[in-house]
């Protein structure tokens, strides 16, 4: 069965904006799957420790028949070619890709490897803001609306990355 699934993107090591279009064509490329929408780059501030590069954030939108664990599984080897190395030291520091099953049809589920929704959508900006512009009435389950959400959500410094902010 086909499903709707979205997907964040995220890094801040190696030159982000390139990680991220790379990590968007092999999501484009994986089988069964179809990227529909792609919002625009965006800047943020680390939620992890300070002390490291502001990220550049992107959400993607697939139309796909892999089932929800299959994506995962696909979306984490995406990272690793991409040179990510996870370790619970690094959680939230610096990386060259993070790549988040958002969501996945209408799936609820709290298994101790995937949960969905992604248990941070709901109150981050540097989700919120991507997704509102490519599904701005799309409802997260036992969350409510992006939109709504998104009003409602604490700043992490995004701001949407212009052309002349990603050449300089």
């Amino acid at each position: 069965m086909r499903e709707i699934a979205f997907i964040g993107l995220g890094a801040n090591l190696d030159d982000p904006v390139a990680q991220i279009e790379r990590a968007l064509a092999a999501i484009a490329a994986l089988p069964h799957t179809g990227l529909l929408r792609r919002s625009g780059l965006y800047g943020s501030r680390p939620m992890g420790p300070a002390d490291q590069p502001d990220y550049v954030n992107a959400v993607a939108q697939v139309d796909t028949r892999l089932p929800p664990e299959d994506l995962l599984t696909a979306l984490l080897a995406i990272e690793r070619r991409q040179g990510r190395e996870r370790s619970r030291a690094q959680r939230n520091g610096p990386r060259t890709l993070d790549l988040d099953l958002l969501l996945h049809g209408d799936a609820v589920r709290a298994d101790p490897a995937l949960t969905l929704p992604h248990p941070g959508a709901h109150e981050r900006d540097f989700v919120l803001l991507p997704l509102a512009e490519i599904a701005p009435d799309l409802i997260i389950p036992g969350r409510g609306a992006v939109r709504d959400l998104l009003a409602g959500c604490v700043g992490h410094g995004v701001r949407r990355l212009t052309p002349a902010a990603l050449a300089g």
